[in-house]
């Protein structure tokens, strides 16, 4: 068994976990290269999933990450699945097709993987702010129109990658669209997000744990080398943001804060697969 550290890595885990993840369905949100979602399903690989599902918006750059796993593991298995999560619309297309696979009888592990950060403020087609939309809403709704496959599994788990970016903003039950962007500040809104990331989890836990589910959310550490924070040219509004929720240091020393990829997709692998997470 591996000593887990602050250090270990997504690497180490597959490797102890392989006898769990082997033969195993897994579905992960967000798998375009340069992300987690790709990280932990590359892998992974190594420990021969039975089936590995891609979903993302760009079917060329799942395509890729496809590719990525055939040349390390001709023999897997995956599917790629379009879904635009900040359009209900595409979601509800998606979980059709989903449902739709006949050959598909069960999805052992649903990674809620996809996200946005910190974005300039907009509003989805169907009229929610665009970082509650994309990060929660239709990550909430993809996964309960496929519940009755993931509850098709003998162990079925719900991973939801939050962040502990959710101390920066509550849940704004009465204005989640910060009165129509008037009052919008982009980590509140990503602290909002990540704030029912977390609180999603709880509820499926609560829910349908009588019925074997066990759901999890994670923080995955801060990581500045992913495609999630390339738009971000300074952290200087992180900093300010944190501030004024209380913490009077915010991010003094920055460099001491960021961890590897390797390292942060090492919580993806923990949340879907430690055994010793059963019951907690």
């Amino acid at each position: 068994m591996v000593q887990h550290a602050p250090k270990t890595t997504v690497h180490q885990l597959a490797q102890e976990y392989a006898p769990i993840i082997k033969g195993k369905t897994i579905l992960t949100t967000g798998a375009s290269p340069r992300g987690l979602g790709a990280l932990f399903v590359e892998a992974i690989t190594v420990a021969e999933p039975g089936l590995t599902i891609l979903a993302g918006r760009s079917i060329s750059k799942l395509q890729q990450t496809a590719d990525n796993l055939a040349a390390k593991c001709p023999k897997l298995k995956t599917k790629v699945l379009t879904i635009d999560l900040g359009s209900l619309h595409s979601v509800r297309a998606a979980a059709e097709e989903v449902n739709g696979w006949s050959d598909v009888p069960k999805i052992d592990v649903l990674v809620n993987n996809a996200g946005i950060m910190a974005t300039d403020f907009t509003l989805t087609e169907d009229g929610f702010e665009n970082q509650f939309a994309s990060n929660h809403l239709g990550h909430f709704l993809f996964t309960n129109l496929i519940i009755d496959k993931i509850l098709a599994s003998e162990t079925p788990r719900v991973v939801s990658v939050s962040s502990n970016g959710h101390r920066l903003g509550p849940i704004r039950w009465g204005d989640p669209n910060f009165s129509n962007g008037e009052r919008y500040n982009k980590w509140s809104a990503y602290g909002q997000s990540k704030t029912a990331n977390m609180l999603f989890a709880i509820s499926l836990a609560e829910k349908l744990g009588s019925r074997g589910l066990q759901a999890f959310s994670l923080h995955p550490g801060a990581i500045l080398d992913t495609s999630l924070a390339k738009h971000l040219d300074t952290l200087d509004s992180l900093v300010e943001a944190d501030r004024a929720m209380g913490d009077p240091w915010g991010w003094v020393d920055w460099s001491t804060v960021p961890v590897s990829p390797e390292v942060g997709a090492a919580t993806h692998a923990f949340a879907a697969f430690d055994p010793d997470l059963k019951g907690k």
